[in-house]
């Protein structure tokens, strides 16, 4: 089965404690594809402008990534420039252009039509819309979002995720949407308006999933080298969706979803290594195995029998 993301391709400028770069190639669109591309055929759906040149799209048909719903169009790539703190986990926007991508409007393809697993990547939720209409043969459809849409289109984001399986935000926001304090509440919350899949990105402290069935977290991977967090929770969730493109014909219950949780857990800790897609776009995959199985060993947990005093 292949996988349909929709989302941004853009530049950016980031600074972080360990360095900047000026320009590089970004967009969450781009950081899902790359990830996903090591289980399955990924289709990307987003615009570009004239300064979008073949040595960006190599970099995805390097991988596989299926490139023809890329949209060239006249104007400049959507552009963001950003600096984060020592802790890595705030960021400041210092500047957005959008660019082409202010007048996105998605054209699919029959292809990416018709792929089973769809991503909803962070855009106008109206949008998110049109192309779940789209997608009628999806089998399994994630939507992520940002405080942004919380704040002004709350309703219609609340109506888009009435048609799809899951709904991948952080902590802070999935409590700014349901204004439940409770992780449990909020994502039984969200369980009611559609989707029986959620999973909270939750940064350094990894990400946690609630599904129908029960509950499941992991630890993000503990690395000594952290540059760039730019993109993270894009590749989380391009591991996350490739894993579950790699078992077509497989069941997507709950135990299918938290080994997809520790693919996509650590794909985001390669994609932190480096600036932008520069780790990512280099991976092999007996490095992602390797990396795999260290997170299962160190997650594992027996509990011995223990005489209580009563």
């Amino acid at each position: 089965m292949s996988v349909t993301v929709v989302g941004s391709i853009a530049f950016d400028a980031v600074t972080t404690p360990f360095g900047s770069r000026e320009r590089m190639l970004g967009g969450s669109a781009v950081h899902f594809a790359l990830a996903a591309s090591f289980f399955d055929t990924v289709h990307v759906v987003g615009p570009v402008g004239d300064d979008f040149d073949e040595e960006e799209y190599e970099v995805l048909r390097a991988r596989g990534v299926d490139t023809r719903d890329i949209e060239h169009v006249a104007g400049r790539t959507f552009f963001w420039r950003g600096e984060y703190s020592w802790d890595l986990s705030t960021r400041q926007t210092l500047d957005t252009q959008l660019g082409v991508f202010a007048g996105f409007e998605p054209r699919l393809s029959d292809e990416s039509r018709g792929a089973e697993l769809v991503f909803l990547a962070n855009i106008q939720p109206q949008l998110q819309r049109q192309v779940r209409a789209q997608c009628t043969a999806a089998r399994f459809v994630a939507l992520d979002s940002m405080n942004l849409w919380i704040e002004t289109e709350r309703p219609a984001l609340i109506e888009a995720l009435g048609g799809v399986d899951c709904l991948m935000l952080n902590d802070s926001e999935l409590r700014e949407l349901t204004r439940e304090p409770n992780l449990i509440r909020a994502a039984r919350q969200i369980h009611g308006w559609g989707p029986s899949v959620v999973v909270a990105k939750r940064g350094e402290f990894g990400a946690a999933m609630v599904t129908r069935e029960g509950f499941f977290a992991l630890p993000a991977f503990p690395l000594e080298t952290v540059l760039d967090p730019t993109g993270a929770g894009d590749c989380f969730a391009g591991g996350f969706m490739g894993y579950l493109g790699a078992h077509s014909g497989h069941e997507i219950n709950h135990e299918l979803l938290s080994q997809a949780m520790a693919y996509g857990t650590a794909l985001a800790s390669f994609n932190v290594e480096e600036f932008g897609v520069q780790r990512v776009a280099a991976l092999t995959t007996d490095e992602i195995a390797e990396r795999v199985a260290e997170l299962g060993g160190m997650t594992r947990l027996t509990a011995k029998p223990l005489a209580l005093r009563g």
